[in-house]
């Protein structure tokens, strides 16, 4: 059983698995991707703190209404997700406090939302996802998410785009540069930065030798 990742909370997970998008066929945002949150979240909240209750429902909830990479309402996704989480979380009969942190943690996870976290366990979630947008996971993701969308590897005439602007809605690569290779500056908490920094270096390291096999030319050394 997937929910027995989410111990001691299987209960808790089990009820609300359902109102996930981790049934859709959507592999970036699936049970696993659930699973590596929560597992990130729990490496955080070791060291830092943290409510795992609310941690654990915010985990669960903070990708429960999917709107597309390339949509026009992709910035709106965490605040949907938020209302959505509230009146699950009424329903079930938590009470308004635990409620609204949840839901702070869901609007504030999200980069293209770009709401500052203002709770621990809203920095620690913002982290943890974050975390699984870097390494060898954020890799698979991205190259699956480009294909989903239609998306070219690299531009072969210029992957590393040293004559154009970046383009990630047509090429996988670029969102490297877009995005990802921005997103360990930006980390919450101390012990989220570390393991940013580990998976950092592995998205370098995947680039580099990408471009090399390719054979792409070197951009310009800095004087």
């Amino acid at each position: 059983m997937t929910d027995a990742g989410f111990a001691p909370f299987q209960d808790f997970a089990r009820r609300l698995i359902p109102h996930t998008q981790a049934k859709k066929i959507d592999g970036s945002h699936d049970i696993s991707h659930l699973l590596r949150v929560w597992k990130n979240v729990c490496a955080i909240r070791d060291h830092e703190g943290g409510n795992q209750e609310i941690l654990l429902a915010a985990t669960l909830l903070h990708d429960c209404v999917s709107v597309e990479k390339d949509s026009p309402f992709r910035a709106s996704a965490s605040r949907l997700a938020a209302s959505k989480a509230t009146d699950l979380l009424t329903e079930m009969g938590w009470d308004e406090i635990r409620i609204a942190a949840v839901a702070h943690a869901i609007e504030a996870h999200s980069f293209s939302a770009a709401i500052p976290p203002a709770t621990l366990e809203a920095r620690i979630l913002q982290d943890a996802d974050r975390l699984d947008a870097l390494g060898m996971v954020g890799v698979a993701r991205v190259f699956y998410v480009s294909g989903r969308m239609g998306s070219a590897l690299y531009d072969p005439q210029d992957p590393q785009a040293l004559q154009r602007p970046y383009d990630d809605k047509h090429f996988a690569v670029d969102h490297f540069h877009t995005k990802l290779l921005h997103l360990a500056d930006h980390f919450q908490t101390e012990t989220g930065a570390e393991m940013a920094r580990i998976r950092h270096a592995r998205l370098q390291r995947f680039l580099a030798e990408l471009m090399e096999e390719i054979e792409a030319p070197s951009p310009p050394s800095q004087p």
